[in-house]
């Protein structure tokens, strides 16, 4: 594999970063909400995305559902 000196630079700070947390996903977060909070740029929040919902042929009995059929 080739060795990519960007996404190695990239590696060494996530690495930094979370040392200095003592890679506690927690004390991440917190300081990323803090960050957020202290910041002057604004944060969108998105609601969630709906799970898709099936279509009427996924929820019909399979005696109901239509046939396809291959001409030979």
């Amino acid at each position: 594999m080739i060795d990519d000196p960007i996404v190695e630079e990239i590696r060494a700070h996530r690495q930094a970063h979370a040392a200095r947390f003592n890679y506690d996903l927690d004390a991440i977060f917190a300081a990323v909400v803090e960050r957020e909070k202290s910041s002057s740029r604004q944060v969108i929040n998105r609601p969630s995305r709906r799970i898709h919902e099936p279509l009427k042929a996924e929820i019909l009995p399979l005696s109901i559902q239509p046939r396809i059929t291959t001409a030979h």
